[in-house]
């Protein structure tokens, strides 16, 4: 039997699966950068960022498909010339057959997702996102039909996807009452008489479908209803998600045993992988620790979320002075800042893992894209002047 070729799309459509694009924030730019979708896969590389370095040694070593966290064409460009630095990188790729793909905040938000392996590292099972990111609402609907009709006019609406609810298909309740109404000059009534009050038996059948559904269940209703204007009402559902396991951006969970700020501090910088920047913290260092929040990359616009929500300690990435200093006076929690891509490469990893199934070559490029290079602390004079 001959072996399945993968292709880009193949490799997309397994990456969607597990980080689904209508995750994304409003401003982001995930997905196929470039390449085929057609094209042969053998091998795909991973990294945190596409650049010029990593691009080259995604092509050097064989790969055709390079998948990375954040997109390289996330801010508009008005040229990708060979000459300029994303253009130089596109046509290296490009020219050399590899497709760029980008999974960013729909990574963050998917479960698991960025922040559950930065969760795991720094010693806390993830819970809850500090920021629900949930996929579309759930419409209650209610429609009356005649009692001849209602099996006809509801299996039309669960082929189209009314009525799931979990591991649960063609849910609904319904019960007879009496409908009237009078149609007037221009009716084609099914029952009754232009001009006359008709009553006749009906019965109200209830059930959810997703909002997305929406328009398509207004179309199959009309399309399968006996009357020529079928009466129903959709009611727009508060969301209900058990957010222990809801998807969102960041996370929260809680540590075996307490420690000091100064001790969880130490033990962030031991889970990561090393930067220049390294590990800093802000608050009481003998403050105890429990309860943890983590937001991989840029979070410091979470600090008033995390404020609200109890927790001890927050970890993320590209905290700003006058936010924390701020954030601090208010009382919030003491917060753990860590080079941003200390705290997402080690998402390389999920990613790998969910594209070697395919039966493809893998590697993760093991090059450190963290831009700053070098750490430097002030000379103590040994006679303590």
């Amino acid at each position: 039997m001959t072996q399945h070729q993968v292709t880009v799309a193949d490799v997309v459509a397994a990456l969607e699966a597990a980080y689904p694009p209508a995750l994304a924030e409003s401003w982001d730019k995930v997905g196929l950068i470039c390449g085929d979708p057609h094209a042969e896969v053998t091998k795909v590389a991973f990294a945190l960022d596409c650049t010029y370095e990593v691009a080259r040694r995604a092509v050097d070593t064989g790969a055709q498909m390079l998948v990375v966290h954040h997109p390289l064409l996330l801010r508009g460009v008005n040229s990708v010339a060979a000459n300029t630095p994303k253009g130089r990188i596109l046509h290296l790729l490009i020219s050399n057959g590899c497709a760029l793909f980008a999974a960013h905040t729909n990574a963050d938000s998917a479960r698991p997702g960025v922040s559950d392996i930065l969760a795991e590292l720094v010693g806390i099972t993830p819970g809850r996102p500090i920021k629900p990111v949930l996929l579309g609402g759930v419409d209650k609907w209610g429609v009356h039909i005649p009692p001849a009709d209602v099996e006809t006019v509801m299996l039309a609406l669960f082929a189209v996807g009314a009525g799931a609810i979990g591991d649960y298909a063609e849910c609904s309740f319904g019960w007879e009452g009496t409908g009237g109404f009078t149609p007037q000059e221009g009716a084609n009534p099914t029952d009754g008489t232009v001009g006359e009050h008709h009553t006749a038996t009906e019965t109200r059948v209830e059930f959810v479908a997703p909002t997305r559904l929406r328009r398509t269940l207004v179309d199959t209703l009309r399309a399968h209803h006996p009357y020529e204007e079928p009466a129903f009402d959709v009611i727009a559902m508060e969301d209900t998600t058990d957010l222990s396991t809801a998807t969102g951006l960041g996370r929260i969970g809680e540590l075996e045993e307490p420690m000091t700020l100064r001790e969880f501090t130490q033990q962030v910088a031991d889970a990561l992988p090393e930067t220049a920047w390294g590990v800093r913290a802000a608050g009481d260092p003998e403050r105890m620790v429990r309860t943890v929040a983590v937001s991989s990359g840029s979070g410091d616009g979470f600090l008033a979320d995390v404020a609200k929500l109890g927790v001890d300690v927050y970890v993320t990435s590209d905290l700003r002075h006058h936010p924390v200093d701020e954030h601090l006076a208010a009382g919030g929690p003491a917060v753990v800042d860590t080079a941003h891509w200390a705290s997402e490469y080690p998402w390389t990893r999920q990613a790998e893992g969910i594209v070697r199934p395919l039966n493809v070559d893998t590697e993760i490029i093991a090059l450190r894209t963290d831009p700053w290079t070098v750490s430097a602390h002030p000379h103590r004079d040994t006679h303590g002047t």
